[in-house]
């Protein structure tokens, strides 16, 4: 991958269908939050995201990535949960939403 500007902002994609369904079935009150965090997401910059001790994005490293993708990070996507995703340019690429904070990181 080419040096990012890190000044860019943001950018969502939303089209992963294990995204999507994890999304759709939080709670009402976790959804309007994670909505929340993905409206945020898309005010911000990159070097923004990386020094957000909100959103705490960070690398994992107990996962072996798909071929083609340098690293899958998490982030809070709401107070309870994390998300998975990886960054493609200017895109953040959202994959999953965990019902558990130990299963992001490939422990269960």
């Amino acid at each position: 991958m080419t040096r990012l500007d890190q000044n860019s902002r943001v950018r969502l994609d939303l089209n992963n269908p294990l995204f999507q369904e994890n999304l759709l079935s939080l709670p009402k009150p976790e959804r309007h939050s994670a909505l929340e965090t993905l409206k945020k997401l898309r005010q911000i910059t990159w070097q923004q995201l990386y020094q957000d001790n909100g959103l705490k994005w960070e690398k994992i490293v107990s996962i072996k990535p798909p071929i083609g993708i340098d690293a899958i990070y998490t982030l809070r996507i709401t107070q309870s949960r994390r998300a998975t995703a990886y960054r493609d340019g200017e895109f953040i690429r959202l994959l999953t939403i965990a019902a558990d904070h130990d299963i992001t990181y490939g422990k269960k």
